[in-house]
């Protein structure tokens, strides 16, 4: 299997199977997770990250939660179901896409209440099936739709990690550029270096290399340096969470991408699947940030860059306002302003 088709999470012999994102680049390594808590621990953790993975890892890590839960009552199953839900959903606060696809997994045994709980179980494992296999679809559909932005010689900045690692496909705002490679296209990717953990330097940088992608890594505070000497002409990023307004919540460091390239006359959009969207929360201010551990900030890959007792703030995402994303690229096609009235009919035929 070359490194283009590799997947780097998927279901074998009932455990959930995943690549490490902590080690690389150093040490391509796949965990085998057989326990909820291991599954909640790779997510707290950070060894699978990117919203669409999560979701996918947390469905799993669902049916893994209940595999040995009694068969004698729906009832009771559905309350243990229930509190591994819970106990999942509390990994990390802010990709909408943890929480879509835990809702979505108690949604299919509730409707099966009636039952067995073998049943029940099995069609649980179905559907964890399922939104791996949808986000591998939607993934395509979203670069299909990205691909019509690209063109040939073309400059791309990203930040953060968008691709094959965050999804359980070939990534949402990376997705276009696997394509334009596939069909001949010299697309030129700059990756920004993410801090505080480097997913783009680490993840990013490390994945297209393996695809044969031309990649420049630049650092967090040379991307307005590199728009200003022409050689990006449009920037994609993902997104964690999406709001009514079309508020975006992204990796932190993603506001003042966007800002930049608004400065330089660059066009800013997001690719992100439709799970990604929430309806439900009307603007960025609503989004909870989730806040991480200082030692992410005064260390870097164990040695210390700071002085003991600094204080620290670091946030893991911004808020990127609507006012500057051009466009957010679904598996639908492509939205743009006005996206409180355009981005609920994303969801009309539903």
């Amino acid at each position: 299997m070359s490194a283009a088709e590799e997947a780097y999470i998927r279901w074998e012999d009932g455990r959930l199977v995943l690549i490490d994102q902590t080690r690389l680049p150093g040490e391509k390594r796949f965990l085998v997770l057989d326990t909820v808590e291991d599954v909640f621990e790779a997510i707290r953790k950070l060894r699978v990250r990117g919203a669409p993975a999560i979701g996918v890892a947390a469905a799993y890590g669902l049916v893994i939660g209940v595999q040995e839960a009694p068969e004698t009552s729906a009832e009771a199953f559905l309350k243990r179901l229930a509190e591994q839900k819970a106990y999942l959903a509390s990994a990390r606060p802010t990709a909408v896409n943890l929480f879509w696809a835990l809702e979505r997994m108690e949604k299919r045994a509730q409707a099966l209440r009636d039952h067995s709980v073998p049943e029940i179980k099995r069609a649980l494992l179905d559907e964890a099936m399922a939104i791996q296999a949808e986000d591998q679809a939607t993934c395509r559909a979203i670069g299909e739709h990205g691909l019509s932005l690209l063109k040939d010689g073309m400059g791309v900045l990203t930040h953060c990690n968008t691709g094959k690692l965050a999804t359980a496909g070939i990534g949402t705002a990376v997705a276009p550029i696997y394509l334009a490679k596939a069909r001949g296209m010299h697309i030129r990717v700059f990756a920004d270096e993410t801090r505080p953990l480097l997913q783009g330097a680490r993840l990013t940088a490390w994945e297209l290399k393996e695809a044969g992608v031309d990649v420049t890594l630049i650092t967090d505070n040379m991307a307005a340096m590199v728009m200003q000497r022409g050689w990006v002409e449009l920037v994609i990023v993902g997104a964690d969470r999406i709001a009514r307004n079309g508020d975006v919540a992204n990796k932190i460091g993603t506001y003042g991408v966007a800002l930049s390239a608004r400065a330089h006359g660059i066009p800013f959009y997001v690719a992100a699947p439709r799970s990604t969207i929430d309806l439900d929360t009307a603007a960025g201010e609503d989004i909870v940030i989730e806040e991480r551990d200082a030692e992410e900030v005064v260390t870097c890959h164990g040695c210390r860059i700071a002085p003991v007792g600094v204080k620290v703030y670091n946030p893991a995402f911004d808020v990127t306002p609507h006012a500057l994303v051009t466009g957010i690229i679904t598996e639908k096609g492509i939205v743009h302003p006005p996206y409180e009235e355009n981005l609920p009919k994303l969801f009309d035929a539903d």
